[in-house]
């Protein structure tokens, strides 16, 4: 039986031109070849799987070939490559840091740099991972680092260059590799599948270069999995069944359900995605996904954004033709909330029900141009409402005509009051029309808001009842405020006249508090005195300054300041104070 190699292995690129999805960085190198512009140390940093021990190991042999091809491509064939492809050469050093990352790991290697390469013209050390060494192992490898022997290249490989000491990157030439695109891993499958003579379906390889996540290491390994799955056969529906992923069939018929609005179907499709063992979070994630895969589809702009097969990409522009904008900007907003909202959930089933429902009710929304703006305002018509009794007997209004618009009730003050707000601004209700030939709900939400304008009564105040409404403010504060409360309790206003109060307080900060509440306070205290131009003013409390206690001896200084002559009797009477 033969032996078998994974596909990661066996198609692993030889030369340059073989590397899939990085031909900017490969010209680079193969340019430093062809012009003998090597540098000292170089650092190939990227996500995993992309190529960099690969494109490692393709310049080492290429600047070792005795017979190297025009454009820096390695010959295969001298004794310096077959020594490469047989892993026997002497010249090509590999250290993984991730298992070697001491600092004796480190001497040694600087011990074997010192000897000088049997054949060929260079001796290179590859490290791969080399963001695991130890600080001391960086500090160790730095002088080697910048000042190797003529003959030796050092190739640091990384996946995560941000670990990597500023005193490393500064002695390396830096390559960034890029992620692989879904469109490069799904032609280098394809590529696999006619060489193993297996079948394959374009979807399914998108599928699998979706699961990837750019690596083309693990496309080959999931590659290699669906044909042991499959029997070399793969297709669609068995790479989403092997690899537990929900096929975009479901969203393709959820979206056609709340295009028509059958809500009961809705949820029937959830049940099964849910008994089939999917996470609802993940439903509604790849809801998301697929709604913005119909706004991208909609736009010949924005069409090369959709990363998928010619095949699934015309049926994304199928349905988005079918879609208004109005609609996928709504169902992409619900989605998107239901998402956030998912986590935090108790009833997480029902967070997902309910997007579902307002998706098939988002249907319902007018349609839009191509740009996405809405279409201009229309003025309806005033609908015809059935005329409501009113609490007063007034003439009936003829079928034919629409119901009055019902007007607020206005009452007319008595004589004293009338004199009393003479000198007052006359406020007008508001009348909002907003909602004419709404329902009979809208109407009186509208009557609602209309309100009669207010007395401003001006009571005087006095002690009894400025302390009454003081406190009657306190109580009115949150439970959270206890502390607020327990000072203000402290505190007493004061009279000044009839419709001032005077407020002491003992520090600024304090004063700033009061100040900071002073509308709360105005509100609910008028309400209690009734009086509308109730005001509150603060101020400081003055501090009386505290007489200076002294000791005996500093009194006896001060004596002898204010009268000589004490001192010379203290020292004639021989005086002590203590």
């Amino acid at each position: 039986m033969e032996e078998y190699i994974v596909s990661a292995l066996k198609y692993r690129p030889l030369n340059f031109d073989s590397v899939v999805g990085q031909r900017a960085l490969t010209t680079t190198l193969k340019n430093a070849i062809s012009s003998g512009k090597l540098a000292h140390a170089y650092l190939f940093c990227g996500p995993r799987g992309v190529g960099k021990t690969t494109c490692a190991r393709i310049f080492a042999k290429a600047i070792n070939c005795y017979n190297p091809q025009e454009g820096g491509e390695p010959c295969g064939e001298c004794e310096s490559c077959q020594a490469f492809d047989q892993q026997r050469s002497l010249n090509i050093h590999e250290l993984d840091a991730a298992s070697n990352n001491s600092v004796e790991d480190i001497r040694e290697l600087c011990r074997q740099v010192l000897i000088p390469p049997q054949t060929g013209k260079y001796k290179v050390f590859i490290i791969d991972e080399v963001h695991m060494l130890s600080p001391s192992a960086f500090n160790a490898f730095l002088k080697t680092l910048e000042e190797p022997p003529s003959y030796v290249i050092f190739i640091l490989c990384t996946t995560e260059k941000h670990k990597i000491l500023p005193t490393i990157l500064s002695r390396c030439q830096v390559y960034d590799f890029q992620r692989m695109t879904t469109k490069n891993t799904i032609d280098h499958l394809m590529y696999v599948a006619e060489k193993e003579g297996h079948k394959a379906e374009p979807e399914a390889l998108a599928l699998i270069a979706e699961k990837a996540d750019g690596g083309m290491r693990d496309a080959l390994s999931i590659f290699d999995q669906m044909v042991s799955f499959s029997g070399g056969d793969i297709t669609y529906e068995n790479v989403c069944k092997n690899l537990n992923v929900l096929s975009q069939e479901y969203y393709f018929q959820l979206v056609d359900h709340f295009l028509e609005g059958r809500v009961s179907d809705c949820l029937l499709l959830l049940n099964e995605v849910l008994q089939k063992g999917f996470d609802g979070g993940n439903f509604v994630a790849g809801l998301a996904t697929h709604m913005r895969n119909l706004l991208v589809s909609r736009d010949a702009v924005t069409l090369p954004l959709l990363e998928m097969s010619e095949k699934m990409r015309a049926r994304y522009q199928e349905q988005a033709l079918r879609c208004p904008v109005r609609f996928v900007y709504k169902v992409l907003k619900l989605a998107n909330d239901c998402d956030q909202a998912y986590r935090t959930s108790h009833n997480k089933r029902l967070q997902v029900e309910l997007c579902l429902i307002q998706s098939c009710q988002a249907s319902d929304v007018e349609n839009a141009d191509a740009s996405g703006h809405s279409p201009a305002e229309v003025i309806k018509p005033i609908k015809k409402e059935e005329k409501v009794k009113p609490a007063t007997a007034t003439q009936p209004t003829p079928a034919s005509e629409p119901a009055p618009v019902p007007l607020p009730k206005v009452s007319v003050p008595e004589e004293p009051k009338q004199q009393a707000l003479a000198s007052a601004p006359k406020k007008l209700p508001k009348v909002s029309f907003k909602h004419i030939g709404g329902t009979k709900k809208q109407e009186e939400a509208e009557q609602v808001q209309v309100k009669e304008p207010e007395e401003h009564t001006v009571e005087p105040i006095n002690s009894e009842k400025l302390t009454a409404a003081w406190f009657a403010f306190i109580d009115s504060l949150p439970h959270e405020s206890v502390a607020l409360a327990k000072r203000f309790k402290g505190l007493q206003p004061s009279c000044k006249d009839e419709d001032t109060a005077l407020l002491t307080v003992s520090n600024p900060q304090v004063q700033q508090t009061v100040e900071g509440l002073m509308p709360q306070i105005l509100h609910s205290m008028r309400l209690s005195l009734k009086n509308h131009n109730f005001k509150l003013e603060t101020r400081l409390e003055d501090v009386q300054e505290v007489a200076k206690s002294y000791s005996p001896s500093e009194m006896l200084k001060t004596m002898k300041k204010q009268n000589a002559s004490v001192g010379e009797l203290v020292t004639k009477l021989q005086l002590s104070f203590e």
